[in-house]
């Protein structure tokens, strides 16, 4: 499988080098460096309040920890999935680590990030429908709207359970979560009986599920709001309500190729493809994705790097160094 992602990730790259070649880099990067470094400063600071909103999702579901645990937890596990070469899976193995040298219970937090991350696939669904709906409205003839709408078909029954079901939600919730688990871990079944007691003190709340899934689509529209303003900021002529629904179509295309590491390459072209339906150009539309990405390695970077020294002098101090 390392060998697999490592694969992937080098075609994912020789995509983007293609599609550079292809626009020619001096378009590319004449739009990107319209953004300025204030301009990149301030999309990276807008990050902030996105990581309070997502860590207050998780904590809403299972608060036996501090928030800043789960603030912290948060970040490492975007910042493992965003610039390790490996999938997202991964990045919530990290979280779940980071969460415990936080002095979380290693099967609470397990538990909780396979709850969080359900409920986020399900605010994804929304997220997705909206921006479908903004799209067809823009673009009635679009070729988008069919590919976009057989994944949503795929995704709403669970949806419609979900908000139907009401006590049953937390059942709902533990099949979409045992799924994600299976896939998650090999020993999954020797880790069952653990995994079911936390998970019956968080299904037996089905305020705080419906909650969570609330805040995350919350965090969903701000994601929408952050690629408005770096679109903005390379010049781009989009309303705030496309720029939402690009946001919201561009995830339901990286869900589907969520096996590769860090959407090498599906980004770029979903943006370019989603750009020209909401007229963006092709060039712009490639600077906003690379401008994404250099925001994910300038928060990334820092935040691994204290995650590792934390790793190492918690080793330290088992040796008694």
């Amino acid at each position: 499988m390392k060998t697999i992602s490592f694969m992937l990730a080098l075609l994912g790259l020789a995509v983007v080098t293609a599609l550079v070649a292809w626009l020619g880099a001096g378009a590319v990067w004449d739009a990107a460096r319209a953004v300025g470094w204030g301009g990149f400063l301030l999309l990276c600071a807008a990050q902030v309040p996105l990581f309070l909103v997502l860590a207050w999702s998780w904590w809403v579901i299972a608060p036996t920890g501090g928030f800043l645990a789960y603030l912290w937890g948060r970040m490492v596990r975007d910042s493992a999935g965003n610039c390790l070469p490996f999938t997202h899976m991964g990045g919530f193995v990290a979280g779940v680590r980071a969460m415990a040298l936080r002095g979380v219970a290693g099967s609470g937090a397990t538990a909780s990030t396979i709850a969080d991350v359900t409920a986020e696939v399900l605010a994804q669904v929304v997220f997705a429908a909206i921006g479908l709906i903004i799209l067809v409205a823009h673009v009635p003839d679009t070729r988008w709207a069919w590919p976009v709408a057989g994944v949503l078909a795929v995704a709403l029954p669970a949806l419609a359970g979900f908000m139907l079901a009401q006590r049953g939600a937390g059942r709902i919730f533990a099949r979409l979560s045992r799924h994600i688990a299976a896939e998650w871990f090999t020993d999954a079944r020797q880790r069952a009986d653990v995994l079911a007691a936390e998970f019956a003190l968080i299904y037996g709340h089905t305020l705080r599920l419906a909650g969570c899934v609330g805040i995350h689509l919350l965090g969903w529209l701000g994601t929408g709001v952050l690629g408005w303003a770096g679109l903005h900021l390379l010049g781009a002529e989009i309303s705030l309500l496309d720029a939402i629904a690009l946001e919201g179509l561009l995830h339901a295309v990286l869900a589907v190729a969520f096996f590769i590491p860090g959407h090498a390459g599906v980004q770029e072209a979903a943006y370019i493809g989603l750009g020209a339906a909401f007229g963006v150009g092709a060039e712009v539309a490639l600077a906003a994705s690379l401008l994404r990405r250099a925001r994910d390695l300038a928060w990334g970077v820092p935040v691994l790097a204290v995650w590792q020294w934390m790793e190492w002098r918690g080793a330290e101090w088992r040796r008694g160094g």
